[in-house]
């Protein structure tokens, strides 16, 4: 047997053993669903080094051009069509199995929803491209039907209540994360006795600190990825390749 078979058998093992799983997500897992992450060969920064800037609140609420390239590229933006992959549907798995207690995304896409997962398990620590907010009230809504507005001909349409600027309900560089989750993610990752760190570079904090705070905690650390990540020397075990392949192929069946 290979290291890397043993690795796997381990990994199975071990999450079959497991009562009380945190999984913290990144980009890896939906870019089999069609969606590039950003920092990949092929990814959204990559590709158009302006992309980042529709990321960032100053430039969004300073300047009307980029509120309109970005409401455009919400509008074309492959999370409409995509569907959840086989990594999803594993980790669904894993919550009917009642092992998943909390999962941690870091992306905005909302795919674990789709896929079966309780939204109450879910913490979408940079918050969800499927909601609009208003920057000056309380005013919450679907994507969809700021989209329609959209596709009626408004390129930056404002707040009905209030005529404040309009975004998604995601975390754009420059905001802060929502306190409640952040404590939830660490209190998730102190309980656990398993950690499933799955398509994340692990670099990007406070997201990423989850996986040392379970680590101390004396939680198991499975690391799935594309590539290296910045925690794989701490891991118990890593294993590298398709996540659609690998995460359900540790995962345990359905009763």
């Amino acid at each position: 047997m290979t290291d890397a078979e043993q690795t796997h058998k381990l990994s199975k093992q071990w999450l079959n053993d497991a009562e009380h799983v945190v999984a913290l997500t990144g980009a890896g897992i939906s870019t089999d669903s069609g969606i590039p992450d950003f920092r990949g060969p092929q990814g959204v920064w990559t590709r158009d080094p302006d992309a980042e800037k529709l990321s960032d609140i100053r430039h969004y609420l300073a300047d009307p051009a980029i509120r309109k390239k970005a409401w455009q590229a919400r509008l074309d933006s492959p999370v409409w069509q995509a569907r959840p992959g086989a990594g999803h549907h594993a980790l669904a798995r894993l919550e009917q199995l009642g092992k998943l207690h909390t999962l941690i995304t870091q992306n905005i896409d909302g795919l674990h929803q789709l896929a079966g997962n309780s939204p109450d398990v879910v913490v979408e620590i940079h918050g969800t491209v499927r909601k609009v907010r208003c920057m000056s009230c309380t005013y919450l809504v679907d994507m969809s039907i700021v989209l329609e507005r959209l596709r009626c001909g408004e390129d930056d349409p404002s707040c009905p209540d209030c005529s404040g600027i309009l975004k998604s309900a995601t975390i754009s560089f420059g905001q802060n994360l929502v306190p409640e989750d952040l404590v939830r993610s660490e209190s998730a990752a102190k309980q656990c006795d398993l950690l499933l760190a799955v398509g994340s570079t692990l670099s990007v904090y406070p997201a990423a600190s989850v996986v040392p705070i379970a680590k101390q905690s004396g939680a198991r650390i499975i690391i799935i990825n594309g590539g290296p990540t910045d925690m794989d020397g701490i891991a118990d075990a890593v294993l590298r390749g398709q996540i659609s392949e690998l995460l359900p192929s540790i995962v345990p069946s359905a009763h």
